[in-house]
Parts: C-alpha cells; structure tokens; sequence
C-alpha cells in the first residue's frame, strides 16, 4: 500500500469492524504493517446487535480492544429515513452512499480522534492515493470483480487524509485465505448482499412499516395503454423486468416512475439512455467537478463507460446506457482515480 508501508508502534489506527471476513482480516494486515490497531464497531440498529457480537468474537481471537458506537439516532436521521422518503417518491436510493460520509466514517474519525488514533481503516476494496496536487483520492483496488470505491466517492478530504484501506492490495481470495489461518469463525461466511438495516430484504415491508405511505398508480404501457394498477411505487425500480405483476402479452421493463405515482413501462431496446442530469454533486477536496471526458458508473456493479460532464450537472454519453435510475449515484472516473459523482435526478 502506497504510502503505509513502515510503520512505528505508536502508529494507532482504529478499523471500523463488523465481525465479517473482510474488516477481521484487514486488522491482522494493519498489525503486520506494524499499527498498533484498535477497533470499533458501530451499532447503527437493533438489525446489528449481531454484528456488535461478532465484531467482539473477532476483536478477541485478534487480542485488540474493541469500542463500540452508538449510532441510532444520526443513522435513523442521514439514512433510514431519506431512504424510505425516496423510496416512496419512486426513487431508487443507496444507503451506504448517505452512510459513509455522514455516519459511518464520520463516527470513526471522531472516535479515533477522543483515542489519539491518528488514523482510521476499514475493510473495503479499495485504496487511497495522494495526487501530485495534494488531493487525496480514492482509488480503485487489485480486485476489479470486488471494486467498492463507487461507495466511498462523498469522502470529504479531512477523512481522506487519513484513511487507510489495506484490502486494496488483495483478491478476495486471499482475504478469505488469510481468515482460515488465523482460524477466525467468519473465514467462510457468505458476504452480506442485502440492506444492513432490512435484514430480509423486504423493502416495502419495512417502508411500510415505519408508517409511510407510498404513491399509488397504474402502469402506463408503451402506447400509452392503461394497464392496470399498481402495488405502489416503492416495489419497483427503473430498469426492473421481473415482478410487475402484469400479463401484457409481452416483455415490460420499467422505464420510469412518474412524480404522479404512475409507472411507465417500455419495450426491450427502449431501456437506454443518453443524458442524465444530476444534483448534490460531490468531489474529494469540495471544489466543482471540472468539465470534460470521463469514465462514469452509474451503479456500483456497472462497468464504467465513457461520458462527457458539462460542468453543470449535465452528463451525455457518446453510446446509450441501460436503465441509469433516479436515486441513484453517478461516480465519475480518470485513471483509476474517483474525482466525485452525484445523485441521478432525471434521464432523457
């Protein structure tokens, strides 16, 4: 790892761990680097009561100290709720993309800070870099197939600078590899693919739940065809085939969701897009994102594609996109290096 190669004991470092392979692993390669590391396990829900326990099964195997977060409050105020919100306004949100910057590694930072920890790691795929202009970036990892630097692109600078990412270096392969030796009881867990607070994955469930009310509509068919009602808009998202609910004699995917609620339904080969416009743009160092060409991810699993920015939220691609979704984030790309992103609002 560029830059935390060496170093002295009195190096501390404080990991956000989560009792999964990925952040007990990266513990034992931060001693190895020669950290004195600690951890700290943030409970952001009762749905992680289970993770705080894990976290301390590992934190023990690892002879480290463990503290943990409290996190309800600011993740029910940053996340839970503008999650639910945009889902019934019909739009696709990412939690992590709201979580990393405004609960996660701001708890972390500000923990590290009270245990005079002069950095702060986690077990995400991917690394940080320091440009020539003094920017620090972060940068994609080793392992394409395991890329999380899309979540990590509303980094401000002030926890850049000192953020450490040691699985940026590894396949995931390795990790787990790593994890049978030291004979941890997560070395064979299955990675986690759902929502950490909706356990279950039953979005509209817990929306619905929390007493929110999403729009009800009608699908609207390519023609302009009525095609029925809907089960409201918080169970579908654009691009979605499977699950309408509806027999209309032939494939339907999503197309968009109408601020009145409506979902308006397309034919294959009419899921692409050209433009997109975006708000609450951010960049490393909180200056605007300079006009120009770049490679751009429109969800986390996407494989960029070329675009050009005009500066103003405006992006436009030279070949159509499939199905870029409203709520969700744009991260903008050059050399392997994030240089901001923003919110989806609308495509064309």
């Amino acid at each position: 790892m560029e830059g935390f190669n060496t170093f002295e004991k009195q190096d501390k470092v404080l990991i956000g761990m989560s009792g999964g392979v990925d952040s007990s692993v990266a513990v034992r390669i931060l001693q190895e680097q020669g950290f004195a590391v600690q951890g700290a396990v943030i409970r952001f829900s009762p749905a992680h009561d289970a993770a705080v326990t894990a976290a301390q099964a590992t934190a023990d195997t690892l002879k480290i100290p463990l503290h943990v977060i409290d996190a309800e409050q600011a993740f029910e105020t940053h996340v839970i709720l503008p999650f639910c919100e945009n889902y019934c306004a019909g739009r696709t949100p990412n939690p992590c993309i709201a979580c990393n910057p405004l609960v996660k590694f701001r708890l972390l930072a500000e923990k590290a800070d009270e245990l005079g920890c002069a950095f702060i790691a986690t077990g995400h795929y991917a690394r940080v870099e320091v440009g020539e202009d003094g920017i620090s970036r972060i940068a994609v990892p080793e392992s394409a197939a395991r890329d999380q630097s899309y979540m990590l692109y509303r980094l401000p600078q002030d926890i850049l600078r000192k953020l450490v990412l040691p699985l940026g270096e590894f396949e995931k392969d390795d990790i787990r590899e790593m994890a049978r030796e030291l004979q941890l009881a997560c070395a064979d867990a299955p990675d986690s693919m759902e929502i950490c607070f909706i356990p279950d994955g039953d979005y509209s469930a817990y929306i619905r739940a929390r007493g929110f009310s999403p729009k009800a509509g009608r699908f609207i068919g390519p023609d302009g065809e009525d095609l029925g009602a809907h089960a409201g808009v918080d169970h579908y998202t654009v691009g979605q085939r499977k699950g309408l609910g509806i027999a209309a004699g032939r494939p339907l995917f999503v197309k968009a969701i109408l601020p009145s609620g409506d979902i308006q339904l397309a034919e294959t080969g009419q899921e692409y897009s050209t433009r997109m416009t975006l708000t609450d743009l951010a960049t490393p160092d909180g200056e605007p994102l300079t006009a120009g060409e770049y490679l751009v991810k429109i969800r986390s699993a996407a494989t960029p594609t070329p675009c050009r920015y005009d500066g103003s939220g405006s992006v436009t691609f030279p070949e159509p996109v499939r199905a870029p979704a409203p709520g969700q984030s744009a991260v903008f790309y050059r050399d392997g290096l994030v240089y901001g992103g923003g919110i989806i609002d609308t495509t064309d």
